[in-house]
């Protein structure tokens, strides 16, 4: 396995560490650390980005996400273990991200069961940190970046 170039993101200046400020906004917005994991972890597998796969297994870990959900959050829906609050995070991430598999994208259901959980503040740092991981997806899956290679 070889990249097809270094991180596009590290190559233009001042790329990165515009993400990263994007990174601790979403951080900053109370939302649990392990949730927004999630998010990152959910997102990732949809787009098929082994480096963030990679990367947000790690990071959820020790955010404190648990073996369990580690191994079922591909199946979500299936298993016993996340919270209704994980769960609406999990579907708005989800919707988010799939926006062109239906013309409702993020349909009021969706919406309606996260806002439940989430103030304003929180739902934009979910949207946020879903919007970032799409970004980090598209730029590691097209250039190839090698899951495990960024430690």
């Amino acid at each position: 396995m070889q990249s097809r170039m270094q991180n596009p993101a590290a190559l233009l200046p001042g790329s990165m560490e515009a993400i990263q400020g994007l990174f601790k906004a979403v951080h900053s917005a109370g939302v649990d650390g392990h949730i927004l994991e999630l998010v990152h972890l959910r997102a990732s597998q949809i787009n098929g980005c082994s480096a963030c796969v990679d990367g947000g297994t790690k990071t959820a870990r020790k955010a404190g996400v648990t073996d369990e959900q580690l191994a079922t959050v591909v199946a979500w829906r299936e298993t016993p273990y996340f919270s209704d609050e994980e769960r609406a995070a999990l579907a708005l991430a989800e919707a988010a991200t799939r926006l062109a598999d239906r013309p409702d994208a993020v349909s009021d259901e969706v919406w309606d069961e996260a806002a439940s959980y989430f103030d304003e503040k929180q739902l934009a740092a979910i949207i946020m940190m879903v919007g970032v991981t799409n970004l980090f997806n598209r730029l590691n899956a097209t250039t190839r970046q090698i899951a495990g290679a960024w430690g």
